[in-house]
């Protein structure tokens, strides 16, 4: 297939306040890899003078002139990348564009370039960040740092300055990272109240929908994913359902993979979180919550595993649990290259805090994941995705959501990274019956 244009490679940042800050570099000559998601015939057809293909940091621009040689990004200004569709110059013909099935990571031509792949962020909901060395700074007298989520009270938005402050961190170790936070609304305010306030499938629905049609994520090779608290399921739910573009590594934070048992207090101002408690504990297995509140959509008592089974509306799906297995589900979460849990070890927000690792607590029994029927039979594909050394178990010291730089560092030095680096494995033996 012919080039459709020149390649130009430009690093920025999306996110809160959408300050672009770009570094480019002329690579003229590339072919171009595959376009956007095709349709049912994996193919699709675009005027190469209306195309622009975006990678994690690249885009092909159409050349004006033959021989001509692009250099810099004032070629190609940032309003020019949206869309050039009713543009087709009547000398530049059709270019056929074949891509991979969008659960299978698009591999290209590039697969050595050193850019980092675009990472995905989405938050949780107990508290709000704020992280040392970045303003606001932490409280007096906390330790240096730190990334700190000191409140107690339930919320947390897409827009929050601490949680950009972990943006600003991974660019920083990979530097040229696309960072995109996940959000159920443009306004701040809004976001927060959804991440207790709506319906958790329709939110994941909702942020398959987004990245898939973000200009630049929608036509990487793959994406990375970081999840904070609930924001760690919901990312693997992105995984097993819908995964397009794909997600090659998963690092989740205190997040509640095999559900909670108890829901976390509200601040004593916080009416409408006091308000969303009252209707939790009254009727978590009702369709009128199991509709409207999240954190009952990952409830889970093992002492009433029945009503869980028949009323779950999110986690009971997405961990596979009943009867009727999805087999998409395995497939796509094998697919990972890494699924990396952390657990934090003083963790009292979170019962059981061995949730993070899909452990079962049942009073003080504790069966650990290795061990239970949704490993060893593989209903959502960690086993196949263990044996080839991708289930990773980590914990952080400390309470929930208190992770130190150090940590967060070492979590983008290892586990992010350009598209075409290899991770180092777990060193992990299996007996022959599992």
């Amino acid at each position: 297939m012919e080039s459709v244009g020149r390649r130009l490679s430009c690093r920025e940042k999306l996110g809160p306040p959408h300050l672009p800050a770009r570094r480019c570099y002329d690579d003229s000559g590339a072919s171009p890899p595959p376009g956007r998601r095709a349709d049912d015939n994996n193919s699709t057809t675009i005027s190469s003078a209306s195309f622009i293909w975006w990678t994690t940091d690249t885009y092909f621009k159409p050349d004006l002139e033959p021989n001509q040689k692009h250099t810099g990004c004032a070629m190609v200004r940032l309003q020019t990348l949206v869309a050039l569709g009713s543009l087709v110059l009547p000398s530049v013909t059709a270019a056929t564009i074949t891509q991979h099935k969008s659960s299978q990571p698009r591999r290209t031509d590039e697969d050595n370039d050193d850019t980092p792949l675009p990472l995905v962020i989405w938050h949780g909901k107990f508290h709000s960040f704020q992280s040392a060395g970045y303003p606001p700074l932490s409280p007096a007298g906390h330790p240096p740092l730190t990334v700190h989520l000191p409140s107690p009270g339930l919320g947390d938005n897409y827009a929050a300055e601490g949680l950009q402050s972990v943006g600003d961190l991974a660019e920083a170790v990979n530097p040229g990272t696309l960072v995109y936070y996940v959000r159920m609304d443009e306004n701040p305010s809004s976001d927060r109240s959804a991440t207790f306030l709506g319906n958790v499938t329709e939110q994941i629905a909702k942020a398959c929908a987004d990245i898939a049609a973000h200009p630049i994520l929608s036509t990487a090779p793959a994406i990375d994913a970081l999840g904070f608290s609930q924001g760690g399921q919901f990312l693997r739910a992105y995984v097993e359902r819908c995964n397009s573009p794909p997600v090659r590594s998963l690092v989740t934070f205190g997040s509640q993979h095999n559900g909670i048992v108890a829901f976390r207090d509200c601040a004593a101002t916080d009416w409408l979180c006091k308000g969303a408690m009252a209707l939790l504990r009254g009727n978590t297995w009702s369709g009128f919550v199991q509709g409207r509140l999240v954190p009952a959509q990952y409830f889970r008592d093992p002492a009433d595993y029945g009503s869980y089974l028949e009323s779950s509306n999110f986690l009971a799906d997405i961990n596979n649990e009943r009867a009727l297995k999805n087999q998409t589900y395995r497939r796509n979460l094998a697919r990972l290259e890494q699924l990396v849990l952390y657990m934090f070890s003083e963790d009292t927000t979170v019962v059981p805090k061995e949730t993070s690792w899909f452990e079962e607590v049942n009073g003080t029994e504790v069966t650990p994941l290795r061990a239970r029927r949704l490993y060893t039979e593989d209903w959502i594909g960690l086993r196949e995705l263990d044996r080839k050394g991708g289930l990773k178990f980590r914990t952080a010291e400390g309470e929930h959501m208190r992770i130190t730089d150090k940590v967060l560092n070492e979590t983008f030095r290892d586990f992010y990274g350009p598209y075409g680096r290899t991770f180092a494995r777990d060193d992990v033996s299996f007996s022959d019956e599992l």
